[in-house]
Parts: structure tokens; sequence; C-alpha cells
């Protein structure tokens, strides 16, 4: 066999040998993440949502400590004492025992409280207070969640067509200066004509990188957002767009209405003024006194289960009725009404703000959401026209009619134009969700764009 033979007979062994290389088939492809599913990730991970869960766990828990209090309470004790010599009496010169050295006794207690003074009952009603309260917390939390995860989404996507700016102008300059350069060697333009080519491409460049620094702090910074690991490769989805006329934006007027009558924050300080009211009628309790009923079955004896007694009945059973009034403490009830009312007139102070700075705020989204629809067509204009004006300038300077100066002002022109377009784009987008978490609407995101 010659050698040529055994070269390829060892070669077609190793073919049939080695195993297949599976590594491209076994990696999953990557699907691009919807906006949709990213905030359905945010509702279950994000940690501020997990937060207010467990806080309107806790206050939930809350409410059954305070009905427990309403309810009958049992209790036992069990005492056993030494003493040192047994008691006795004395009755002229003689002394009587009346006791064991051993003494144990034991108890068992029910108490129910019958009246004080509207304590429970408020404190039953502050609980439950606290837990509407808690839950308009987690739904104001659940919006500003939302919020940060559209605005986010829509970052990446920006920060993607920079960077398809970056990367196109650093191509289309890459082409200039080579022409250039060509243009230099065949002496048809001067050497600094040739430096400006080569400077404006290595500025692009630059730009370039700091794109790609850009899109990958979006990145990190949405998957901090969404709770994966900060350098996990991420896609999203693009969203969709069309040239359709958006719809005419509702009147500003119903749109502050319903903000108002929305917002979690106006509801979770309605129900904090009424928490105050219970608190105030929880301070005048004090002024009432407290009746409970109280049943006990005891023994008294000298052995462990106190079965045994010498000098006494061993076992008694007692039903009793107890109050207590407390008659005077120095003006501290009346201070501690007083604070209450007072916290009242602030909270209903603090409602009337607020229901202003909601309006405000929704003004202000509704004006930038108006400014960035009509910023659409302004930038549409601007972009076919930079795009046509480096067209014609990059075909005047290969006839040798324009300079690279004209050149590269008019693919700077086209780079602007082009930046704030897709910053109008997807500024629209952001300014529909900061409308919405300024109305307080949690329903399906806002994807409609011209």
């Amino acid at each position: 066999m010659t050698n040529r033979a055994r070269h390829l007979l060892a070669i077609l062994i190793f073919l049939l040998l080695a195993p297949p290389d599976n590594s491209q088939a076994g990696q999953p492809e990557t699907t691009p993440l919807t906006l949709v599913e990213a905030l359905n990730i945010a509702r279950h991970d994000n940690t501020m949502l997990q937060e207010t869960a467990a806080a309107l766990a806790a206050q939930e828990e809350a409410v059954h400590s305070a009905r427990a209090e309403q309810l009958p309470k049992l209790a036992a004790s069990y005492t056993y004492a030494r003493l040192h010599d047994a008691p006795y009496a004395i009755f002229g010169p003689s002394r009587m025992p009346v006791g064991d050295l051993d003494h144990v006794r034991w108890d068992v207690t029910v108490s129910q409280p019958l009246f004080t003074g509207f304590a429970l009952t408020s404190k039953r009603e502050l609980a439950a207070l606290g837990v509407e309260i808690k839950d308009m917390e987690q739904r104001q939390a659940a919006l500003e969640v939302a919020r940060q995860v559209k605005t986010g989404y829509y970052r990446i996507l920006l920060t993607e067509k920079q960077q398809t700016v970056a990367n196109e102008e650093v191509d289309q300059l890459t082409a200039h200066a080579a022409e250039a350069k060509l243009f230099y060697e065949q002496g048809l333009i001067p050497y600094n004509d040739l430096l400006k080519s080569q400077v404006g491409l290595a500025d692009a460049r630059q730009t370039a990188k700091r794109a790609q620094s850009n899109l990958a702090m979006a990145k990190a910074a949405f998957n901090a957002l969404l709770r994966l690991p900060l350098n996990q490769p991420l896609e999203v989805e693009a969203v969709e767009t069309a040239d359709a006329a958006r719809p005419a934006l509702p009147e500003l007027a119903s749109l502050q209405a319903e903000a108002v009558e929305r917002r979690p924050e106006r509801s979770a300080l309605q129900l904090a003024i009424s928490s105050a009211g219970q608190a105030e009628r929880l301070a005048r309790s004090a002024y009432y006194p407290e009746i409970g009923l109280v049943g006990q079955y005891e023994r008294t004896g000298e052995d462990w289960d106190a079965d045994t007694n010498a000098y006494g009945n061993w076992q008694n059973t007692s039903v009793a009725v107890k109050a207590k009034w407390t008659l005077f403490e120095w003006g501290k009830t009346r201070a501690e009404v007083s604070r209450q009312v007072h916290q009242q007139q602030g909270l209903s102070a603090r409602l009337a703000r607020l229901e202003d700075a909601i309006r405000l705020e929704v003004q202000q989204a509704w004006l930038d959401l108006s400014v960035a629809d009509e910023n659409i067509h302004t930038a549409e204009e601007s972009l076919a026209q930079a795009r046509e004006n480096f067209r014609i300038t990059d075909l005047q300077y290969k006839e040798s009619v324009a300079t690279s100066t004209d050149v590269l002002d008019a693919r700077t022109a086209l780079t602007r134009s082009e930046t704030n377009y897709y910053g109008a784009l997807y500024g629209l987008l952001t300014a529909a969700a900061d409308l919405d978490r300024a109305i307080g609407r949690d329903d399906s995101p806002a994807t409609a764009s011209r």
C-alpha cells in the first residue's frame, strides 16, 4: 500500500470513529424577548413587587391578630413551692399547722372581653384598612415596574438603532476614505482632503464604540430589572410601527379626572385618612371602662396534681366580672385624641396637594406625548432630506464636484437626522408609557405608535 493510500485510509477511519459535532445542534436558538413576556417576568421576579407582596401578607396576618383579640382566651398556670417551715397559726400559747411543706397550685382560666370602649373593634378596622393600604401600595409598585420595563425595553431598541446608524456611518466613511486615498494617489485631491476623510472615519469609529457600550449598558440594566444575570445575552423583539395616523388624544380634562380616580396613591391616602379616624376612635376608648368575663378552675394541694389538701378544699371554680376604669392620666387621653384629629387634618391637606400633583403630572405626560407625536412628522421629513443630500453629495464627490468636507458634513447631518428620528419614534412610545403611569393604567403595554 502506497503512502497516499495509507493517508487516505487514516482520514477515512478518523471520520468514521470521530463523534459527530453536535455543538451547534445542541444549542437552542435565542428567541427574542417580547415586551409582554418582559412584563410578566418583572411581575413575578421584581424585588419591589416581592417587597410589597410580603408587606401585604404581613398586614393580613395583623388582621387575624386583631380578630383574635375579640375571642375568648384560654390560659393555664402551674406552681410548685417547697417551704422551709410548715405554715402555722398561733392561738394563744399553741401553734396550729395550716399547710404543708409542699405547696402545689394549678389553674385553668378562660377570659372573654365584654366591652373595651370600642378599642378592639377599632383595632380590627385599623388592621383591615392597613390591608387595603398595602394593596394600593402593591398596585402603585406594579405601575412603576411596568413603566420601568417599558422604558427599559424601548431604550434597548433605541440604542440598537443608534448602533446600527453608527455602524452604517463607519461603513460609508470607510468607503469614502478609500476613495479619497485613491483620488489622492491619482493627484485629484490634496493631502489635506485625504486627512479630513481619515479623521472623519476615526471619529465615526469612536462613536460606534460608544454606541456599542451604550447598548450593552442598556441590556445590563434591563437584565437587572428582570432579576437576570447582568451579562446574560439578551435580544428583544422589535416593536412594530405603522404609518397610519395615531388616533387623537382624549381631552386632557378627561384624562386628569381618570387619573385622580385611578391612581393608587390617592386611594391609599384616602384609606390613611380613614385609618386616622379609627385611630381617633381607638384613642377615645380610654374614656370608657374595660369590662371582661373571667372563668377559672383551680386546684391546691401537696402532691403533683394537687388533689390532696388536708387543710382546705383542694379544688374550686369561679366566674367573675372584672371592670377596670382609668379615671385620671394627666390629660394623656385628651392629648392622644387631639393628636389623631390633627393627623386627619394634615392627611386631608396632603390629599388635596396630591390631587393637584396628579393633574399636573398627567398634563406634563400628555404634552410630552403630543410633542413626540408631532416630532415624528418633522423627523421623517428631515431624515428623507438628509438621505437624499448625502446621496447627492457622495455622487458629486465621485465627480470631483464636492470635497471631503462636504461629504463629512452630509454624513453628519444624516447621522443626526437618523438619531433624531429614532429618538422621536421611541420617545413617542416612552411618552405613552409615562402617560399610562400618570393616569394609573395597568392594562396591556402601549405598542401602538406611528
